[in-house]
């Protein structure tokens, strides 16, 4: 197995260093329809999870090509990203996606989320930042487990990524995060990380709002 070496520290996690990235590539099998452009609130359940995002100099939307994600986002004037062709499919692809054009816009962190996940506490970019320190990624823990995907990433780790998926390895984010050293964030309330995976799940989740 190819190991992973994380890249050396470098500048603080300030708001102006730091673009979010929206993960909206999912197939959203168990939803029946795409989940991202899903009705919550009166609008896509994707703008309610990006308003986690608002406070920073911009975003983007990791979606699959044609998707509804993909048009509504460009239609805000949003850009999007693409996984890059040949490389084993999954969620560290999108990541690398994200890493990449963060850093070719002169950033030094992306902050990620999932685009079901409409209720993310609004400072949880914020917590993260004061948080990853030295370290190559942060990411939020609850009582009710992990959310790997709610997570702060150095834009260096775009090449040792890029390298490991090309190898043909693809492992899971959590055992990535694992293996990076990333800091562990608590937050007190599980339910501010509820995903909608499914229609029923969304609905109970629009009764939290």
């Amino acid at each position: 197995m190819t190991r992973l070496s994380a890249p050396r520290p470098s500048p603080n996690a300030m708001p102006s260093s730091i673009v979010g990235v929206l993960i909206a590539g999912g197939r959203s099998t168990r939803f029946g329809s795409e989940k991202a452009i899903a009705a919550f609130r009166g609008a896509p359940l994707m703008d309610r999870a990006a308003r986690i995002f608002a406070d920073l100099p911009g975003f983007a939307v990791s979606a699959r090509a044609g998707s509804g994600a993909e048009h509504h986002a460009r239609a805000l004037g949003v850009p999007v990203l693409h996984d890059s062709p040949g490389l084993p499919n999954g969620p560290l692809a999108g990541l690398l996606a994200a890493l990449e054009w963060a850093k070719q816009q002169g950033f030094a962190f992306v902050a990620t989320a999932p685009c079901d996940a409409p209720l993310l506490p609004p400072d949880l970019v914020a917590r993260l930042a004061q948080r990853i320190g030295e370290a190559a990624a942060a990411f939020a823990v609850t009582a009710d487990g992990e959310h790997p995907l709610c997570a702060l990433w150095r834009t260096e780790l775009a090449e040792p990524i890029d390298a490991r998926l090309r190898s043909g390895e693809h492992p899971a984010v959590r055992s990535f995060l694992a293996e990076l050293g990333a800091v562990r964030v608590r937050f007190p309330d599980p339910r501010q990380f509820a995903n909608a995976n499914t229609a029923g799940a969304l609905a109970a989740l629009e009764q939290d709002a």
